[in-house]
């Protein structure tokens, strides 16, 4: 087994690949390749540097802007999603996280304050599938915090799919290609909510996905009952569940679902992961444990 780490998106990615049948060069290059996804994913979507192509593109109000395939996915899977849940999923909720304190880099501790005043939505970014253009009706910051890191976890994957075995996880959201080193499925633990660690269920994977949105991963510096997963209508933190970890065989749709999932009500959530045929594991505030779709024990 090869293993290396490092740090993007404010999380440590772990890549773990078996190489009984390869070379370890070949290995090291191929980790090294789906590392340098991740460096291109952030500095296409970050919304907490300013030199980010996200924050460059959006400075431009009603103007066409092409952007590079890095930025134009995920964007455009982010309004897909928006849409299918009526705007609870908004790309848009930029502004309102930095308003809650969610506005600092990870590694230089810079703060942002957009001059932002106006209130926006999904429907005010356009995109031209054509000319691969983000157009923006007004001033509005793009978090796309839902599906950036799930988009680089697929494409980071796909740089290693040709290994028997191996698992690129980023903070908890991972996927896990073929079989471990001893021929079976990988095993992956559900952190429990309240207990960071232990683990409140197991599963088995191979070449699928799972994602994981809980209200205890990120808090708020300016309010301690606040986290950050903000329903966009009230603008405030959406506490039913506590856990919703999303399995499927991408990681972007898996992100994208378990924090879409987490934002609805109870018997919304479940009915949005059986209608879209994905599998979850959802915790409410009681501990209570829904499970949705499939055999996941």
């Amino acid at each position: 087994m090869m293993r290396k780490t490092k740090l993007f998106m404010d999380t440590v990615v772990d890549i773990q690949v078996v190489v009984t049948n390869h070379p370890r060069n070949k290995a090291a290059a191929a980790i090294d390749r789906a590392f340098e996804v991740f460096r291109k994913v952030e500095q296409a979507c970050s919304r907490f540097s300013q030199d980010s192509e996200v924050m460059q593109a959006t400075r431009q109000i009603q103007t066409a802007v092409k952007i590079s395939p890095f930025l134009f996915e995920p964007l455009r899977f982010a309004l897909e999603v928006a849409e299918v849940t009526d705007g609870m999923l908004d790309p848009t909720i930029g502004k309102v996280m930095e308003d809650h304190g969610f506005n600092q880099h990870y590694l230089t501790g810079e703060t942002f304050h957009s001059p932002v005043s106006e209130s926006a939505s999904y429907q005010d970014i356009i995109l031209d599938d054509e000319r691969r253009t983000l157009f923006i009706n007004k001033p509005l910051v793009i978090d796309l915090g839902a599906v950036a890191k799930g988009f680089a976890i697929d494409l980071a994957a796909h740089e290693l799919k040709d290994f028997e075995g191996f698992i690129v996880n980023a903070g908890g959201d991972l996927f896990a290609g073929g079989l471990d080193g001893q021929g079976r499925k990988w095993k992956i633990g559900i952190q429990h909510p309240m207990h960071k660690d232990q683990v409140i269920q197991t599963i088995e994977l191979s070449n699928e996905a799972v994602c994981t949105s809980g209200s205890y991963e990120r808090k708020s510096p300016l309010r301690a009952d606040v986290h950050h997963l903000i329903n966009p209508n009230t603008k405030c933190s959406s506490n039913e569940w506590t856990s919703c970890s999303v399995i499927s065989r991408y990681a972007f749709m898996a992100d994208a679902f378990s924090t879409a999932a987490f934002l609805l009500p109870i018997d919304r959530g479940e009915a949005l992961l059986s209608n879209v045929n994905l599998m979850g594991i959802l915790i409410d505030r009681d501990l209570k444990v829904y499970r949705v779709g499939g055999d996941l024990i």
